[in-house]
């Protein structure tokens, strides 16, 4: 269940476009959780493990404080994932299987909204300080969760952030208008008052180097995420009007944040005719963001097929549903295609260095039962789309390469990320968290990987076992 505000007022800014559920609509919802039998939502859809259940229960008797005490046990940050988390606890509700699912998320955002308005969220530093020091490389939210969690045990923790401020790709990738910054904000100075120091504009490795990063610290957890993107290698590429969606958006984001005085006319839409290459969440930023910067027309194009409306066969419930999903900025304006494929990039007729058109093609895609195995193009469906700006959203191909990396002898493998053992550890001492060991995933996969990799390092550091940490 999604409330926005209307579209004719939220494309003019970059404010939240959600807007909260009204108590009535709340209550109802909160007692269509109550009628559930056997809860799936929290032990097979929340990679967190949020107890659901009983947080709905605890805000339906109007127990505001009791609610946040269960949800601040197994979520270090709920007011990330109550604005930009799919919600894969209401893929496996119960009321999901024959209606809509109870909105699981929208109540998280209640609760910890709640709980800031009512000063109930406050800095809880440690009660005591270990000589045990640990360096953060990274500050997504895998980063900020294993940081959390160290700090929460005692250990002096350093966050290293090559970017202007805090957050990572919460910062730089996701729009104003789905994750306010001063959300962020908020949580970096809770997180600096219980001890945790930020060191941003410092990449490790360079201005840091790898030898001194080890010797100042006892553990070393790498949190730098996935961020090496994945391109389209077509004739015209190096066109004037082809970008990356996240350089794109990444540029808005600065401007929002006063990081840059004003926005580079290579990622302003105004007046342009956009073509969205790829179909996924960082696409549908892409469209938002071109709406509210002024443009003329909008496209998108996924070279998948299209989702079914409804969960097929081989997807049944609990599993997450892999059907259609239409986000706030599509419903905002846009042309969706699928089974389209770029061949080429096209100049403009009275400016050969930039873009003017992409050409275009259908493909079907060959299966083998349910699995698609090769897309095919189709004879005779070649078509120009004319643009002016090209955004290519087309997802991460695994970790970046870097001086740090370089320095600590370590190599992605074939898939892009760092090999570890079970516990997260690379080495003695180090170790690595989201997705710069899974794979390009879901901030609260992250999260959740950052808390257990902390956890797991804490079992190594001596004295911390038997003191139950």
């Amino acid at each position: 269940m999604n409330t926005y505000r209307p579209v004719a007022e939220r494309i003019k800014d970059f404010d939240p476009v959600e807007v909260p559920l009204d108590e009535n609509l709340l209550e109802q919802e909160l007692k269509r959780c109550q009628d559930c039998g056997v809860p799936f939502c929290h032990a097979a859809g929340c990679p967190l493990s949020n107890i659901i259940p009983e947080i709905n229960a605890e805000v339906l008797a109007g127990r505001w404080e009791a609610a946040l005490a269960r949800l601040l046990a197994t979520s270090p940050f709920p007011e990330f994932t109550s604005r930009v988390c799919p919600a894969l606890c209401e893929g496996s509700c119960v009321q999901g299987l024959n209606e809509r699912a109870v909105p699981c998320r929208k109540v998280e955002y209640a609760v910890i909204e709640r709980g800031f308005s009512d000063s109930l969220v406050q800095a809880r530093p440690p009660r005591q300080r270990l000589d045990i020091r640990a360096a953060v490389v990274g500050s997504g939210p895998s980063g900020l969760a294993a940081a959390w969690r160290l700090n929460q045990a005692g250990v002096q923790v350093t966050v290293y952030e090559k970017d202007a401020k805090p957050g990572g790709f919460m910062r730089y990738g996701i729009p104003d208008f789905k994750l306010d910054k001063a959300v962020l904000d908020r949580r970096v100075a809770l997180l600096e008052a219980e001890g945790i120091r930020f060191e941003c504009g410092v990449e490790a490795g360079v201005d840091i180097s790898e030898r001194l990063l080890r010797h100042r610290h006892e553990l070393v957890i790498l949190a730098a995420g996935a961020r090496r993107k994945r391109d389209l290698d077509v004739p015209g590429r190096d066109l004037m009007g082809v970008h990356f969606a996240t350089e794109y958006l990444s540029a808005q984001n600065r401007v929002l944040g006063r990081e840059a005085a004003g926005l580079p006319d290579a990622y302003n839409a105004r007046g342009k005719k956009v073509v969205v290459i790829g179909g996924g969440d960082t696409g549908s930023d892409c469209v938002g963001t071109a709406w509210r910067q002024g443009a003329l027309s909008v496209w998108q194009i996924e070279i998948m097929p299209m989702p079914p409306e409804r969960r097929e066969a081989f997807n049944p419930w609990p599993e997450w549903p892999r059907t259609l999903r239409t986000s706030s900025s599509h419903e905002e304006g846009c042309e969706r295609r699928w089974n389209i494929t770029t061949a080429a990039f096209l100049p403009a007729p009275d400016a050969p260095g930039r873009l003017g058109a992409l050409h275009c093609r259908e493909v079907a895609w060959e299966k083998e039962g349910a699995r698609l195995i090769r897309p095919l193009p189709v004879d005779g469906s070649d078509m120009r789309l004319e643009t002016d700006l090209a955004l290519l959203a087309l997802g991460f191909t695994g970790v970046e390469e870097s001086p740090l990396l370089s320095g600590l002898g370590i190599q992605p493998d074939r898939m892009g990320r760092l090999d570890r053992d079970a516990s997260g550890r690379i080495s003695e001492g180090l170790y690595v968290c989201g997705d710069a060991a899974t794979g390009p995933g879901l901030v609260v996969r992250a999260i959740a990987d950052g808390l257990k990799t902390a956890e797991e390092a804490l079992k190594t550091l001596p004295g911390l076992c038997s003191r139950g940490v």
